[in-house]
């Protein structure tokens, strides 16, 4: 009864107070945005695959996990670049599944190029309710087997880069889609509006910095990160995030070659929940040759 009691009072918390996981949090947005700005798509003139893993509040029952797979990749012959991201995450007994399907439309813009992206996929959302455990049974509001339902979903976002600096604005769920599980229960999924922005500093010949920021809103609550790296010789990173009325998170990575990273991040909780999380990340791109000549600010320097 006491778990049954933590997993409702979470899953209260996160969707009908702050609507939080609708949209997963990640601490490692720096190198995950096409997973909520579709105007990115291609930005990085290579072929480009990340994975996250995040392990939320370590130790609490029933907290959220979640991973999420982001691909996306220049095509010269569509004028931009296409991309597809996958989100699975799981808090409790619910699951929650998402596909985007992306694509940006890119030019040139004084020292940089604008993206103007558009993303379309599906939603789906599901409760196993053989492993929920009720005080009394017989409760037709609770199920006792596993419902699911889905809808349609749709973001947009523009993205504008230098080699040196980004800057995105973006938005999900725009039509604030509904659903419906087959056993009638229904999940309003809020409207998310993003905005990150970086840029790369050289210190030095050995060591560079690399601030950035990231903003997510319902239009009620946000979430506002305020991260600073350190870059070594090109290849090995440390530093940390401040969370606003929530925490810090401490930061390292290493490049492993000139295609493949891994990336760290500990969430150190300073809020109610106690628990802290971890996050893992590995991302690999595959180098695109062009006939035609690639200008600098294409192979962008920051994280």
């Amino acid at each position: 009864m006491k778990r049954t009691i933590l997993i409702i009072t979470l899953i209260a918390l996160t969707f009908g107070i702050s609507s939080a996981q609708q949209v997963p949090q990640f601490s490692q947005n720096m190198f995950n945005k096409l997973a909520n700005n579709p105007g990115s798509a291609g930005s990085g003139q290579a072929i480009c695959a990340t994975v996250l893993h995040r392990s939320q509040w370590m130790g609490f029952d029933g907290a959220p996990t979640t991973l999420n797979l982001s691909v996306d990749a220049p095509i010269p012959s569509m004028h931009g670049g296409i991309g597809i991201n996958i989100m699975s995450d799981a808090i409790g007994e619910y699951n929650n599944l998402g596909l985007q399907l992306s694509y940006a439309y890119r030019t040139d813009l004084g020292d940089g190029q604008l993206g103007i992206g558009a993303s379309a996929g599906m939603f789906q959302s599901g409760l196993n309710g053989t492993l929920l455990n009720p005080a009394d049974g017989g409760d037709g509001s609770i199920p006792t087997s596993e419902v699911s339902g889905s809808a349609m979903d749709f973001g947009g976002g523009i993205y504008y880069n230098t080699q040196d600096v980004y800057l995105g604005l973006s938005t999900l769920h725009i039509t604030e889609p509904s659903i419906e599980k087959s056993d009638g229960d229904v999940i309003n999924l809020s409207r998310h509006y993003f905005l990150l922005a970086g840029f790369y500093h050289e210190l030095n010949p050995t060591l560079s910095l690399n601030p950035s920021i990231y903003l997510k809103s319902d239009g009620s609550t946000s979430q506002l990160d305020i991260n600073t790296n350190i870059l070594y010789n090109n290849r090995i990173w440390g530093g940390v995030s401040y969370r606003l009325d929530e925490g810090i998170v401490l930061l390292t990575g290493m490049n492993i070659n000139e295609d493949l990273k891994f990336g760290l991040a500990y969430d150190v909780v300073l809020n109610k929940i106690k628990n802290n999380s971890i996050e893992f990340m590995l991302g690999y791109c595959f180098k695109v040759d062009y006939d035609k000549p690639v200008k600098s600010y294409k192979n962008p320097r920051y994280l």
